[in-house]
């Protein structure tokens, strides 16, 4: 599960981490990102962008949004299916957070990568349209299990890309589904670090 996480950064760091010439050019997001929050996203259609996308996807069937889908079937079930083989997404981060619950209580964790500032949530975004019949295009951040770390505290975790996986999950051009369920995986737990916040 990935219920928060933070991107404090500027525009032009993440423009230029992600070779990205076209897009959203505007700071006007707070640093901790809520679900339902708009976040600039990297998207490929042709053109690799950075768009600003409503974090959560609403199905038809349910009035909640769906912030979070599952690594392990979001290419079988029909939600995730035509998303995850055209519209995949990056989401920029510096850090996730997570809760771990102890009874009736819970403890806020920040977890973050040791070398990296930034780093590739991987997505998948969809169209949709309000209450007022008017479009608009959300994303979901895939989970995969824990690695030993985050383990610790929860049961899931986002999938985290390396570097020189994203422009293969970003290219809508691949179809290689195995291959692309193979990114769908914990990250290395030595390159990261976690502290209760």
């Amino acid at each position: 599960m990935c219920g928060r996480f933070l991107l404090s950064v500027d525009i032009e760091e993440l423009l230029e981490r992600y070779r990205i010439a076209k897009g959203w050019v505007t700071d006007d997001w707070a640093p901790e990102i809520f679900p339902s929050n708009v976040v600039p996203i990297v998207t490929n259609q042709g053109v690799r962008e950075l768009r600003p996308l409503k974090w959560g996807l609403v199905p038809p069937y349910t009035k909640g949004l769906i912030i979070n889908s599952r690594g392990e079937t979001v290419d079988s079930k029909p939600m995730f299916r035509r998303a995850f083989r055209r519209k995949r997404c990056i989401i920029p981060a510096n850090a996730f957070f997570e809760w771990q619950r102890a009874g009736k209580s819970s403890a806020k964790h920040k977890v973050y990568l040791k070398q990296q500032s930034i780093f590739s949530m991987a997505g998948i975004y969809d169209n949709f349209l309000d209450n007022d019949g008017k479009a608009f295009t959300a994303f979901s951040i895939l989970t995969t299990t824990p690695n030993s770390l985050v383990a610790q505290i929860h049961d899931r975790m986002p999938v985290i890309l390396p570097i020189e996986v994203e422009d293969i999950w970003l290219d809508p051009m691949i179809q290689d589904f195995a291959l692309l369920k193979s990114l769908i995986c914990p990250y290395d737990e030595s390159q990261m670090a976690m502290e209760k916040v």
